[in-house]
Formats: C-alpha cells, sequence, structure tokens
C-alpha cells in the first residue's frame, strides 16, 4: 500500500498538480494581502487628511511612518513580480 501511495505521489502529473494547487493557493493569498494593503492604504490617507496640519507634520515625522512609507515603496517594486506570476498562473489553467 505504502509503495502505491508513493508511486502515485510521485508520477509527474501528480506532482505537477500538486504545484500547482499550491501555486494557486499562493495566488490567492497573495491576491488577498494585496487588496488589504490598498484598503489600509485608502484608510491612512482618509485618517490623514482628518488630521490637522501640527499633527500631520507629528505624523510624518516617526519611524512608524518611515516603515510605513518603505513598506509602500517595496509593495511597489513586487507589483511587478505579482504580475509575473499571475500570468504564469493563467498560462497554466
Amino acid at each position: 500500500m505504502d509503495d502505491e501511495k508513493d508511486t502515485l505521489h510521485d508520477s509527474p502529473l501528480a506532482t505537477r498538480d500538486l504545484d500547482f494547487e499550491q501555486a494557486r493557493l499562493a495566488y490567492s493569498i497573495i491576491e488577498s494581502l494585496l487588496e488589504h494593503t490598498r484598503i489600509v492604504s485608502d484608510l491612512v490617507a482618509v485618517m490623514a487628511q482628518a488630521l490637522d496640519d501640527d499633527t500631520q507634520r507629528a505624523l510624518t515625522q516617526t519611524p512608524n511612518w518611515a516603515a510605513y512609507l518603505e513598506s509602500r515603496r517595496t509593495l511597489e517594486r513586487t507589483r511587478a513580480d505579482v504580475e509575473k506570476f499571475a500570468e504564469v498562473m493563467k498560462e497554466l489553467e
């Protein structure tokens, strides 16, 4: 029984299907995280508009704000990789 299971698991089709399922899951996770990030960014923008000028200036001088901006820049650089991944997923389907 174990031999049968190993043979099935090692077949190229089973491996490809497993990889495809993992890739679909990864794509779904990435898509959800990107959507959440977009929503959070919109929320931060709305909240920043509600602050007075002095509070806004104070906020933008914090390490938290600098980390937020760096994270957004990193995400923008990652966008091309995500788009490539999406194209690969479309080809696999």
